[in-house]
């Protein structure tokens, strides 16, 4: 008997296509990250955002925003236009900037944020994993939130404590020690072990014989922070308990942003698909046309590599 519970979406969530859990094999399952819509140039990209048919699901892996009303807008218009929008936190959505109206703080602004979605038909961490049932389904989509503990460090450190002094004497400080509050938790990384531990169980319980597709902002190993400018940064880039989970749960595909280095790498036969967008000075630099999401599953025949950029 199967006991894990998986989502399909509710007849009248938002979206032009609500009621439907697998597009009835016409849809794509397609992917962006780190949108920074406080930027005009990429408010606009994102007004442009549109589905390619009315069944594709669009999976938003963290940093559309700082403030919650940009948040709120960007989530509110793509849902409008996606069958169904999955939605995991960033760095950046968890940052409570002194402008920003809404002040809370740590999960109490997590939680915010995911009662938002909630109204808006969005799926979060905190909801039952949807399963797609398009083109190379059935596959369950697992939306996670797992944060960073500081265990990328670069060789030669052996402790959060050294690493931070080098970091900060490389001129390298991540702006999330001053914005983004751990609250309740003491700290960050007591924050990621408490979210590692609950995904993990969650996890453990998709059914053997379903894959899945692993959507966290950050990179859920250490891989793709090797081209990082600025190596240092790494230290706010993941946590390496989530070293084999791309193999233990099973993952078609792990999606990821936060990096601005939208490339594909495939380890140990799984695709990990980096799909952010970035800052303006970034993807101007790029050939490709800025913000088209990527395509997950079906598994696209070609994706292009991509190149050293800024960390988030």
């Amino acid at each position: 008997m199967m006991t894990y519970e998986i989502r399909t979406p509710t007849p009248g969530a938002a979206g032009p296509a609500a009621g439907s859990s697998h597009g009835g094999g016409r849809g794509r399952l397609v992917a962006v990250s780190d949108l920074h819509v406080r930027y005009k140039e990429n408010r606009d990209i994102v007004e442009g955002l549109r589905p390619e048919s009315d069944d594709d699901w669009l999976l938003v892996a963290g940093d559309v925003g700082e403030f919650v009303s940009d948040i709120r807008w960007a989530l509110s218009l793509l849902s409008s236009r996606f069958a169904q929008v999955v939605w995991v936190p960033g760095n950046h959505e968890l940052w409570t900037p002194a402008q920003d109206p809404v002040q809370l703080r740590g999960v109490e602004r997590y939680e915010h944020l995911v009662d938002i979605c909630r109204e808006l038909g969005v799926l979060t961490p905190e909801d039952p994993y949807p399963v797609w049932e398009g083109a190379g389904g059935p596959v369950v989509i697992a939306p996670l939130f797992l944060l960073y503990d500081y265990t990328f460090r670069q060789p030669g450190t052996t402790s959060k404590k050294e690493a931070l002094a080098r970091a900060e004497k490389a001129g390298v400080v991540c702006t999330d020690e001053h914005f983004l509050h751990p609250d309740p938790y003491p700290s960050r990384e007591a924050w990621c072990r408490a979210r590692v531990a609950e995904t993990e169980a969650r996890l453990a319980a998709v059914p053997e014989e379903l894959p899945t597709v692993l959507v966290n902002h950050w990179p859920v190993v250490r891989e793709p922070t090797r081209p990082l400018w600025y190596p240092d940064f790494a230290l706010w880039c993941g946590t390496e308990a989530t070293a084999d989970w791309p193999r233990r749960f099973r993952a078609a595909a792990v999606v990821y942003g936060h990096l601005h280095i939208p490339r594909l790498l495939t380890l140990d036969g799984v695709p990990h698909q980096e799909v952010s967008l970035g800052y303006p000075r970034e993807w101007q630099r790029r050939a490709a046309a800025p913000g088209r999401p990527v395509q997950i599953l079906p598994t696209p025949a070609t994706v292009a590599s991509g190149t050293p950029g800024s960390p988030a």
